[in-house]
């Protein structure tokens, strides 16, 4: 407790111990806490902070500020990281240290984050699953912690052309994706995320109705939840999936030219390029 804030609010008012105990409690009482630190009932001390014009809030120690700080970091990293600007993300993970995120929920995030931006920037396979490692081998790892690490292992894999391997860990992914319960905004993006790229790994093995599944869900959540950049994505994956089953070329542009609505409200330069791409192909046929 503050004690110091206490004292400092007294000697402002120019109000001596015994005054300020007056009608509350003893001057003995008010001197035990001011000098040796021995809190009096809770009655007492809200007497005495409402005449020093203090809030008990402010005797409180805040702890809460540098896991606050972290935490507002990480959230900026994720979005940034969901938004595909991969560097803002990683610039702003160094800036923390585990040691600073000692609650164990941080941490998992952690390594989430970073198991994910190092992939994206095509770092060693290998430290990237040791990174993601770290989130399996926690003690008692959130349920969307460990599904994320399950997809990161799965993306490694099907980076590396070992197909079978990526489908196991994608199919755990799976037994558990749909039950798992969206509670804040933080659990929308790692479900999306899972989601989408659950879709995007069964449109590669030509799994196309399986992908299309889940990347309809990926709309539904979008829209349930009022969240607009995975629909863009998911759009783009959905059209390529049309062209690879040829179906009619209407279909098909009516689906880029969704994904290109949804791009331009999240001005996704990266996606509206690939469209127009994707629509001159379908164009020539």
């Amino acid at each position: 407790m503050n004690i110091e804030r206490f004292i400092e609010a007294r000697k402002a008012l120019n109000l001596s111990q015994s005054e300020l105990a007056e009608g509350i409690c003893t001057q003995a009482t008010l001197s035990r806490f001011e000098n040796n630190g021995q809190i009096p009932t809770l009655k007492i001390l809200l007497e005495l902070c409402k005449r020093l014009n203090l809030s008990l809030g402010d005797l409180f120690p805040k702890v809460e500020i540098p896991n606050s700080a972290i935490t507002e970091k990480m959230n900026q990293a994720e979005f940034f990281l969901i938004t595909s600007e991969y560097q803002q993300a990683a610039d702003l993970l160094t800036s923390i240290t585990l040691p600073e995120a000692e609650e164990a929920q941080a941490v998992l995030r952690y390594y989430y984050l970073k198991g994910f931006l190092m992939f994206f920037q095509e770092e060693s396979v290998m430290d990237v699953m040791f990174v993601f490692d770290q989130i399996l081998l926690a003690e008692e790892p959130n349920p969307i912690f460990r599904l994320l690490a399950y997809t990161g292992i799965g993306m490694i894999y099907l980076r590396e052309q070992q197909e079978e391997k990526a489908e196991f860990y994608f199919n755990k992914v799976l037994e558990q994706i749909y039950q798992y319960p969206i509670k804040d905004m933080e659990d929308t993006w790692r479900v999306l995320h899972i989601v989408f790229q659950s879709g995007v790994f069964y449109a590669h093995i030509q799994e196309l109705e399986l992908s299309n599944a889940l990347l309809h869900y990926a709309v539904t959540i979008c829209s349930d939840n009022h969240v607009t950049y995975y629909l863009a994505r998911a759009a783009v994956q959905l059209a390529k999936n049309a062209m690879t089953r040829n179906e009619e070329k209407a279909v098909i542009l009516e689906l880029i030219y969704d994904a290109r609505a949804y791009s331009k409200i999240n001005r996704n330069q990266i996606a509206l390029n690939e469209l127009a791409l994707l629509e001159a192909q379908v164009q020539k046929h």
